[in-house]
């Protein structure tokens, strides 16, 4: 079986929704082009680190893209390759903007 279609085996049995099976299968995609199509299994730690960083710094994605990725790759590892991730290093992830609170006056309400 391949790679995706053990993906969406996985997630199908632990009833995700078909929307999260779509976002993790794109971003597992992308995590394997990125790494110039090597297979999961070769990879590790440090070029998962690689990939959030790059998807961080210089696709400057926004933090919960950031973290949809991160999530979708862990999960490749972790539920469907059965192997444990260690440390990641040291990664640049997406930064949250701070939002400040808007106070209107009682005129401007």
């Amino acid at each position: 079986m391949k790679l995706l279609d053990q993906v969406r085996h996985v997630i199908r049995k632990k009833h995700y929704s078909i929307r999260t099976e779509q976002a993790y299968t794109n971003w597992i995609k992308r995590f394997i082009l990125f790494n110039g199509k090597r297979h999961p299994k070769d990879m590790g730690e440090s070029e998962i680190s690689q990939y959030i960083s790059y998807l961080a710094v210089k696709r400057n994605v926004s933090a919960s893209t950031n973290n949809q990725a991160l999530n979708a790759v862990v999960f490749l590892y972790k539920q469907v390759l059965n192997r444990d991730l260690g440390d990641f290093g040291n990664m640049q992830r997406a930064k949250r903007p701070k939002n400040l609170p808007t106070v209107l006056t009682k005129r401007e309400n």
